[in-house]
């Protein structure tokens, strides 16, 4: 009987903290005032409002057809780009890469941001 006691005095402090009151402003009301029957069951067939307005069918393919041509346009500059086939080459990038662009950062201050930049 005592640890039934003593369990009830631990859970109801802790009960307490959980408060759902109405007149806790912060919280939404769809936790406080829970699920509510309308009587009716929802009605799944209306198609929901949408946010914007959807492209058709010609503003897609007007859409593609321009993105289309300046993918061509790029290409045509050159603008591929291909897998480099060295791998020695690579992983000697790999290795001193990072130690190179450490060094750039460190060498280079900007006098509008550090004043005691030379």
């Amino acid at each position: 009987m005592a640890a039934l006691a003593g369990l009830v005095g631990v859970l109801l402090p802790a009960g307490g903290c959980t408060s759902t009151s109405p007149n806790n402003a912060a919280a939404p009301t769809a936790l406080t005032e829970g699920p509510r029957d309308t009587g009716s069951y929802p009605n799944l067939n209306v198609p929901p409002q949408v946010a914007a307005k959807q492209f058709t069918k010609e503003e897609t393919a007007a859409n593609l057809a321009q993105l289309k041509a300046e993918q061509q346009a790029q290409l045509a500059k050159g603008g591929s780009v291909e897998a480099p086939t060295n791998s020695a080459a690579l992983k000697t990038l790999a290795k001193t890469h990072g130690d190179d662009t450490l060094k750039q950062i460190e060498g280079k201050c900007d006098p509008t941001l550090d004043p005691n930049c030379n």
